[in-house]
């Protein structure tokens, strides 16, 4: 790829998992967003290593506790996106550099978090548009292919597990932003919690779990457990 000779490490991480560390969403987040500058070269490292997205961290942004950051999906960069969010917001903790904030594109996102799990603040306004899909049960979630999907889905498909207790069955399908299916989606549970109004526990994807739930001034929390996997090196 374009650049010097330096190592660019990229941490990843499984973002969602469940109560035992299991599923979640892989993410690359490269700390030292100074190895590799430049729009171009970073959604190319991020069309290379194809998580759904990886993410750069750049620094002090306005606020001492608050970092900037940008996101890239394999084809694009996002203004705002969750599991990217939730999953740096971790690792910057566990990296005794825990920021009040985020700040992609799209603005100042707070955050937190504790040993196993962090969490944003977030607007749904400024997540992207997701065209969501209710079904009658489960299964009918379950049995969807993404072969039926076309190549600018950006759906969110869900059902009820059991709607007296907030819990969701969802999948996601993002083929215009280069992912085929997500395994789990914290910017489609922003819009969706914003939608129903109400505190919800999604299971999306092969099991992975994100908590959503309704904040004053219409934004929404998402919560979600994080487990970091390995370091990579990438030559730039």
């Amino acid at each position: 790829m374009p650049g010097d000779a330096a190592t660019i490490a990229v941490e990843v991480l499984r973002v969602f998992c469940d109560e035992y560390g299991d599923h979640g969403n892989p993410l690359g987040v490269v700390l030292d967003g100074a190895s590799l500058p430049g729009r171009a070269a970073r959604q190319e490292l991020a069309y290379e290593l194809g998580f759904s997205e990886t993410v750069f961290v750049d620094g002090p942004a306005g606020a001492p506790a608050d970092v900037a950051v940008q996101i890239f999906t394999p084809t694009a960069e996002l203004p705002l996106a969750g599991h990217p969010l939730v999953g740096t917001a971790w690792l910057l903790a566990q990296e005794g550099e825990a920021p009040a904030a985020l700040v992609p594109p799209a603005g100042r996102v707070e955050c937190a978090a504790s040993e196993h799990h962090a969490e944003i603040v977030a607007n749904p306004a400024a997540a992207p548009v997701w065209h969501l899909a209710q079904r009658p049960a489960p299964d009918d979630v379950n049995g969807l292919d993404p072969a039926d999907f076309g190549p600018e889905a950006h759906d969110y498909v869900w059902a009820w597990l059991d709607e007296h207790a907030g819990l969701v069955r969802a999948r996601s399908f993002a083929s215009g932003k280069g992912i085929r299916e997500d395994e789990a989606t914290g910017s489609a549970a922003l819009v969706l919690c914003r939608e129903l109004g109400r505190a919800i526990r999604i299971r999306q994807g092969r099991g992975s779990v994100i908590d959503a739930t309704p904040e004053a001034g219409g934004l929404v929390r998402v919560r979600g457990r994080v487990v970091r996997d390995e370091r990579v090196s990438i030559d730039g």
